[in-house]
């Protein structure tokens, strides 16, 4: 059975010697990695700029360029600066090689002979770094894209349409309306209504408490069918009477519509009390 290779994740090998290339392509065979050779440091930097690769591997002494430079030289790069190297050199090393190895940025240092299990082991977790990276990486432009979408995700529902003017004037059916304006010296009906229907649809109220019809108010009233007598202008003090009066009025209109059993001696308290505030009224007007 056959691996198909992986080759979003490519292995970059520089050295100087060809029989080491040989030997490091026998040992990450395993590996199923697209493995790219590069003899020099300057071909490994060319190599680095066509191509993504997971980790490099450099022999520290090559003639030119050395290892530390070619990896300095890596890490200077925007585009390169981010890939992991390994540093290979042979036994008889100066003991300051590792330490100048790091410095440069390397982030691992290896000994020959290295043992090939462990040479697989430490590029093999580079591998699944770099994978890991490129998953996050991959899911982070999903993400960013879905936040600047116009689409809404979730299946949210289209925008609530407009209100029309019938269900701006509360002519709709079902439709609430502007709450009653009650007088404050007039405490509120515990049955009152909370919204006003119709003017022209409401039920005449005198046949409901037994009194003559009290002639509607408002924008949806019909004209007289007779003039009516202009009244003097009120003094200061009648003024509030009138709007106190007119208060009541309203709340009596209200109790008519709805009046039910009990609640018709209440209407006819109210009415009894509106009788006398309009005959103090026109006492003091001298009518």
């Amino acid at each position: 059975m056959t691996t198909t290779p992986d080759t979003s994740s490519s292995i970059l090998i520089v050295d100087d010697m060809e029989e080491n290339l040989v030997a490091l392509e026998a040992v990450l065979g395993s590996l199923t990695q697209k493995v790219v050779r590069a003899r020099s440091g300057e071909e490994a930097l060319k190599a680095m700029l066509r191509e993504e690769f997971a980790v490099v591997l450099i022999d520290v002494l090559m003639p030119g360029m050395n290892g530390f430079e070619t990896a300095a030289n890596i890490k200077g790069l925007d585009q390169t600066k981010d890939v992991p190297i390994i540093l290979l050199t042979g036994a008889s090393v100066d003991p300051n090689y590792a330490y100048r190895g790091y410095t440069v940025g390397a982030a691992d240092f290896l000994i020959k002979p290295f043992d090939p299990w462990l040479l697989r082991t430490k590029v093999n977790v580079f591998l699944d770094l770099h994978r890991k990276n490129r998953q996050l990486a991959a899911q982070a432009e999903q993400l960013k894209r879905l936040l600047t979408s116009d689409d809404r995700p979730g299946g949210e529902g289209p925008p609530p349409a407009p209100a029309t003017a019938a269900t701006a004037t509360g002519t709709d059916t079902g439709a609430p309306s502007a709450p009653p304006v009650v007088s404050a010296s007039a405490p509120a009906s515990p049955t009152a209504p909370q919204e006003f229907p119709d003017p022209q649809h409401r039920p005449e109220p005198g046949h409901q408490a037994g009194h003559p019809p009290i002639p509607p108010e408002g924008p949806g009233a019909p004209a007289p069918s007779e003039p009516l007598p202009q009244p003097a202008p009120p003094a200061a003090g009648d003024a509030s009477r009138l709007a106190e009066i007119a208060g009541q009025l309203a709340e009596v209109e209200l109790l008519l519509r709805d009046a039910k059993g009990s609640d018709k001696e209440r209407l006819a308290d109210r009415i009894a009390e509106l009788e006398a505030s309009v005959g103090r009224l026109m006492v003091s007007r001298g009518t």
